[in-house]
């Protein structure tokens, strides 16, 4: 299990990690960018799908075929913690020692996008002290991973929690179709 855990959640980091490098530099490096939440996430369960294809790589290469619910859980428990460690890791280097401003880059960005949605000064305003008060706790590392991890571990945890669910088998018998 060790070793697909891993070459899967080595992966699966990476696609994150590429995902988050190229939003950020984005975000940073152009005022006009317009995120996509619905493309990001789309993308971080792509990614996560490689939680799937260790589980079944897994119960297929090396347990014959078999895997109970727990262990296939299990499996793609540690693949999303491994996956999502990478993604911490890679974020606190890159925030801490590249883009320590950018906190105040990424709240320009939001208020930005507030106006262009056609936010009234009134809601540009709490916006602004929303992001000021998120930018005070972001100034905490514990809170930084954390919240790091909150961004993308309960995608995993969900997709590991399905993919046990449907790759999980008991014996070896095949399936019967009924070809009524």
């Amino acid at each position: 299990m060790k070793k697909n855990v891993l070459v899967f959640g080595s992966i699966t980091g990476l696609i994150l990690t590429g995902l988050m490098l190229y939003s950020i530099n984005q975000c940073y490096n152009n005022p006009d960018f317009e995120s996509n939440d619905v493309i990001g996430y789309a993308v971080m369960i792509a990614a996560f799908s490689f939680i799937f294809v260790g589980i079944k790589n897994y119960r297929d290469k090396y347990n014959n075929g078999v895997i109970t619910f727990g262990k296939a859980f299990k499996t793609g428990l540690f693949i999303s913690l491994l996956a999502s460690s990478i993604y911490v890791g890679v974020w606190l280097v890159d925030y801490y020692v590249f883009i320590p401003d950018f906190m105040d880059q990424y709240t320009l960005h939001v208020l930005k996008e507030c106006a262009r949605d056609g936010a009234t000064q009134a809601e540009i305003n709490e916006k602004a002290a929303e992001m000021a008060s998120f930018s005070e706790m972001y100034k905490n590392p514990a809170f930084v991973v954390v919240q790091s991890y909150a961004e993308v571990f309960p995608i995993g945890l969900i997709i590991s929690l399905i993919s046990a669910l449907i790759l999980k088998r008991k014996s070896q018998d095949p399936v019967v179709v009924n070809k009524a």
